[in-house]
């Protein structure tokens, strides 16, 4: 099998992105697997895009490990922007499982989409009981082997869980991540996000995501650890989330629907071979 796609990034969080628009590439699990292999191709997620008689496209995400994501928010940025030069519009819909999101390309190739609203019953994340959401009083250990026990729980088209903790270097989330994505709590596994306050407007983090492991950025951690920030009145409406690549612009609006503002990198086209 020999097809064309595109590769992108949004602060180094990077897609092979295959467009079935016009011709259908089919893949099996373990041909996902391989293209996201780093040894292979490489990327944290790979994204189909389909046609979409309501929107300019509908969108498909599955993880390093094959299995489907309900949402990605990097990605659908990356796809908004590409999407928009080729219809020459600013304002790109894209059809999720987690809905229609709506995105504005600005200039110096920023994006901003309109994640929408963060889901916080227990059943909606979803927990495997009835508990709190806000703070799960799930235990982490840090480095120094002092306990921390919390953790938000909020879906924001994927399950989350938040720490918040006072110094994140003291938090290994190559350790923790696994851990608590496979925490019994989380009938459907869930993204890691460790996160310190350096502000009121700016929140340090770290991120495992579900599925794919460590990574350079997420966009659905970024929007979901900004809205944790807000519920535990420990930031505002507007939040930069900075990961180790650059920042995520997030701004609550008064209808408590979550907008991502950050920049995607240029189209890149690659051949694949499998």
């Amino acid at each position: 099998m020999d097809f064309k796609a595109f590769k992108m990034d949004g602060l180094g969080n990077d897609f092979v992105i295959i467009d079935n628009r016009q011709k259908i590439t089919n893949l099996t699990k373990d041909q996902i697997i391989k293209i996201c292999d780093r040894n292979f191709i490489g990327c944290d997620q790979l994204i189909f895009i389909d046609p979409d008689s309501f929107a300019d496209a509908s969108l498909r995400f599955f993880n390093s490990d094959g299995g489907e994501s309900g949402a990605c928010g990097n990605g659908t940025r990356c796809v908004a922007d590409l999407i928009s030069k080729e219809k020459n519009s600013k304002s790109i819909i894209l059809n999720t499982l987690s809905g229609k999101l709506k995105s504005q390309i600005l200039e110096k190739k920023i994006v901003i989409t309109e994640i929408g609203k963060a889901k916080l019953k227990w059943n909606e994340i979803p927990l495997s009981k009835e508990i709190d959401t806000k703070n799960l009083n799930i235990k982490i250990v840090d480095t120094n082997n002092n306990e921390h026990l919390g953790g938000t729980a909020i879906n924001v088209g994927n399950p989350h869980i938040i720490f918040f903790v006072k110094k994140i270097e003291n938090f290994d989330i190559e350790k923790i991540g696994p851990e608590i994505e496979h925490h019994e709590i989380f009938p459907e596994k869930c993204n890691v996000t460790i996160a310190q306050i350096i502000y009121k407007n700016l929140i340090k983090v770290k991120v495992w995501e579900r599925g794919a492991g460590l990574t350079k950025a997420c966009g659905t951690a970024a929007c979901a650890t900004a809205y944790a920030g807000k519920l535990n009145s420990l930031t505002g409406n507007k939040t930069d989330i900075e990961f180790s690549t650059g920042k995520l612009s997030i701004f609550i609006d008064e209808k408590n629907s979550i907008h991502m503002k950050g920049p995607v990198s240029d189209i890149k086209e690659i051949n694949i071979k499998l």
